[in-house]
C-alpha cells in the first residue's frame, strides 16, 4: 500500500476528528480509510490512534507521527509546486550539444531565449560526435544530421543548403566555374571529416553528380575553411547558414548555386516526448518560429536569384575590384525595357 496516501489518509483523521468524516473528505470509503490506518500501525508495530464509538483520539506515539507528517507532507507538496512550476516556466540550466559549425545559426536565437526567459542559463557545448544525450546529461542537441538511435525524437527545425563559395579576388584570378565539371581547374578547401570523402555532390540541371575535388587545404573545421575562402585561398563548400554573413557583404560569392538544390534538415533532438521541460520546449518552439519567419537565412542565394529572374542580366565573369581589394559590386547590367 502506498505510504505517502497513507499517512495523508491518518492526517485526515485526525483533522476530520474520525474515520466516517475523513472517508467524506477524501471522496473514500470508511474501510478503505481504516485500512490505511491500519497498513500504518502495522508496520511501525505501533499504536497511533485511539478508537472509541464516539471519536478518536492520538496516542502519544500518535502524537510525533502525526507532526512529523504534516512537515513530511508539506515538504512534498512544496516539491510538487517547483516541479511544476519548472515545467510550466521556462528556468533552470538547457544544457546544449552542437556540432560545431552550428553556433552562427543558434546565435541570434539564443539571445531572443535568454531576453525572453532570464531565469533560464544555457549552456552550450560543440562536439563533431553525436553525443549519448542521457548518459552525458544534456536536454537537448542541435544538429544537420539524421539520428540513427530511434528512442531519441527528432524534429526538424529549419533546412538549408550547401553552397559552394569563393572571394572576389580568386574569382577574379581564376575565373567563375559554371559548371561542377569545372572544379577540376580550382583549388577546392576540403573538409576532411566529410561522409563524401573527395568528392562534392551536386543536384541540378544534369540531375545528380559526384565530382572529385583536389587542393592544398584539408581541414576538420568548417570555419577554418570558410576563412580560407574568404582569404582567397581557394573554393569552399559549406552550409549556407555558415557564410550567409560573408555573401551579403560581398567577401564571399556564391557560384553553381543552380547545382546545389538539396535541402538538408537541421534538426532538434531530445530523449523524451512526455513530460517535456518548459525550457526544452520552449526553446524548441523559438527555433522553428524564428527560421520559418526568415527563410531566406538558409539560402543566401535565393534573394538575389529571385530578383534577377523577373530582368535580364549581364553577369561578368568575377566580381569588379575596388582599389583597396574589396569588391565593389557584383557586375550586373539592368536592360532597359526599350531594348527587350
Amino acid at each position: 500500500m502506498d505510504r505517502m496516501t497513507s499517512m495523508s489518509t491518518f492526517v485526515k483523521v485526525v483533522e476530520s476528528g474520525g474515520f466516517s468524516a475523513a472517508a467524506r473528505a477524501l471522496d473514500m470509503s470508511p474501510s478503505m480509510v481504516t485500512t490505511h490506518v491500519q497498513a500504518l500501525e502495522e508496520r511501525l508495530d505501533v499504536r497511533l490512534l485511539n478508537r472509541s464509538t464516539r471519536k478518536v483520539s492520538l496516542t502519544e506515539v500518535g502524537q510525533a507521527y502525526y507532526e512529523r507528517c504534516l512537515q513530511i507532507l508539506a515538504e512534498v507538496d512544496d516539491a510538487d509546486q517547483v516541479a511544476q512550476a519548472l515545467q510550466s516556466n521556462p528556468r533552470g540550466t538547457l544544457r546544449l550539444n552542437t556540432s560545431v559549425a552550428i553556433p552562427p545559426f543558434l546565435a541570434p536565437v539564443i539571445a531572443e531565449f535568454v531576453a525572453l526567459y532570464p531565469d533560464v542559463t544555457i549552456s552550450m557545448t560543440m562536439t563533431d560526435r553525436m553525443i549519448d544525450l542521457v548518459e552525458e546529461g544534456f536536454d537537448l542537441a542541435v544538429r544537420n544530421m539524421t539520428v540513427p538511435d530511434s528512442s531519441l525524437i527528432s524534429r526538424r527545425v529549419a533546412t538549408y543548403r550547401f553552397v559552394v563559395v569563393g572571394a572576389p579576388g580568386y574569382l577574379a584570378a581564376r575565373g567563375t566555374p559554371k559548371r561542377p565539371a569545372d572544379l577540376a581547374q580550382h583549388n577546392c578547401l576540403i573538409y576532411s571529416h566529410s561522409a563524401w570523402g573527395n568528392e562534392w555532390r551536386f543536384a541540378g540541371p544534369d540531375g545528380e553528380q559526384s565530382v572529385p575535388v583536389s587542393g592544398n587545404l584539408l581541414a576538420n573545421s568548417d570555419n577554418a575553411l570558410r576563412l580560407a575562402a574568404v582569404h582567397g585561398q581557394g573554393l569552399a563548400l559549406a552550409p549556407s547558414y555558415l557564410v550567409i554573413d560573408e555573401i551579403k557583404s560581398g567577401r564571399l560569392v556564391p557560384v553553381l548555386t543552380e547545382f546545389l538544390q538539396t535541402e538538408h534538415a537541421i534538426n532538434a533532438i531530445y530523449p523524451h516526448r512526455r513530460h517535456l521541460s518548459a525550457k526544452v520546449r520552449s526553446f524548441i518552439d523559438l527555433l522553428a518560429k524564428h527560421f520559418r519567419e526568415d527563410p531566406a537565412w538558409a539560402d543566401p542565394c535565393r534573394t538575389c536569384l529571385s530578383a534577377q529572374a523577373g530582368m535580364n542580366t549581364v553577369v561578368e565573369d568575377a566580381p569588379a575590384m575596388g582599389a583597396d581589394g574589396v569588391p565593389a559590386a557584383l557586375m550586373v547590367e539592368r536592360i532597359s525595357p526599350s531594348a527587350e
